[in-house]
């Protein structure tokens, strides 16, 4: 089967996918923790790989940056190829001074100020939540392995970089007060899309950088050095 962004056999996709938005996050992952992983597609650069995790088998994508980007790929891994399960394995920037940076934060909710939900819901405000059973697995996960995450609401913004009348802070200001953990791209979407087709989603992701105190990490500890946040997922999926 061939959609139009995804090139690969019916059978290619198993019904679990972990979807990065750094196609070369895919291809670490595949490389690092599954066995036996093959390519199974490569349009537009984006990757995707099955293999399996302790003799489950499981799949992990690319999906670029932004909620139009992995609502494109989560729609075709649902409605072509049978995926059931979802999750976002990705990097948010901390709104919390509890937060540092490579820690596990797992979006129970994730506010947004993109319409794709609202557009979804006749104009209404949707609840865009995580999959309770995935929110749950992934939490006994961590703390089977004695790794502490934080479970709350992640914002998913549109806008990576801000209006210009605006400083960051100011921007950020009524986030922080709503006790949001952290701000990335893609989860409200996923989350909105996923429950429109019946498939289960979730977004767990690692500090990237410190919106309260300017740290961040280097492109290429974003790619390789989220180890804590892939194990906790892959165990929660077995």
């Amino acid at each position: 089967m061939s959609t139009p962004h995804i090139s690969a056999p019916d059978d290619a996709f198993a019904e679990t996918c972990l979807l990065p938005g750094d196609p070369l996050r895919a291809k670490w992952i595949a490389e690092t923790f599954l066995d036996d992983a093959v390519q199974v597609t490569a349009v537009r650069n984006v990757l995707g790989f099955t293999g399996s995790y302790k003799g489950k088998p499981v799949s992990v994508m690319g999906t670029g940056m932004g909620v139009p980007s992995i609502s494109i790929y989560a729609t075709e891994l649902i409605d072509f190829y049978g995926v059931k399960k979802l999750i976002r394995v990705g990097s948010c920037g901390s709104l919390q001074p509890h937060l540092g940076l490579k820690d596990v934060v797992v979006g129970l909710g994730a506010c947004t100020n993109s319409g794709v939900n609202r557009a979804r819901f006749e104009g209404w405000d949707f609840a865009a939540i995580a999959d309770y059973g995935l929110v749950r697995a992934v939490v006994d996960s961590a703390e089977a392995q004695g790794i502490t995450v934080h479970v709350g609401n992640l914002m998913t913004s549109d806008l990576f970089y801000g209006p210009t009348n605006k400083t960051l802070e100011e921007t950020m200001a009524p986030i922080q007060r709503m006790g949001v953990l952290g701000v990335e791209m893609e989860a409200a979407g996923l989350y909105g899309l996923a429950i429109e087709r019946g498939a289960a989603a979730l977004a767990v992701c690692s500090v990237s950088d410190d919106l309260t105190t300017g740290e961040i990490l280097s492109s290429d500890e974003r790619e390789t050095s989220l180890s804590d946040m892939i194990t906790v997922v892959l165990e929660s999926v077995i």
